[in-house]
């Protein structure tokens, strides 16, 4: 995904044109030349990337925990249930 970038003067000069634009693609703002400090995203954009992130990052827990399995009835004995 590609951002459009924007330079922190710039944007504050124009907010208004700046949030119009980060409607339809992602804003990067820059401050001291082309290094991105901040990226500006639609909310629903932001979710669906947050989603993804944690959906990753839940997936490469459960393969590190693969071979962490505990006996069912270990499990029932701890929680007072066996």
């Amino acid at each position: 995904m590609s951002t459009q970038p924007v330079g922190a003067t710039a944007a504050r000069k124009n907010w208004s044109e700046t949030l119009t634009a980060a409607e339809s693609t992602p804003i990067s703002i820059t401050r001291q030349g082309n290094r991105p400090d901040l990226v500006l995203v639609r909310a629903d954009l932001w979710e669906e990337l947050l989603e993804a992130y944690e959906d990753a990052d839940d997936i490469a827990a459960a393969e590190a925990a693969e071979g962490d399995l505990i006996p069912w009835d270990d499990v029932k004995r701890d929680l007072g249930l066996a």
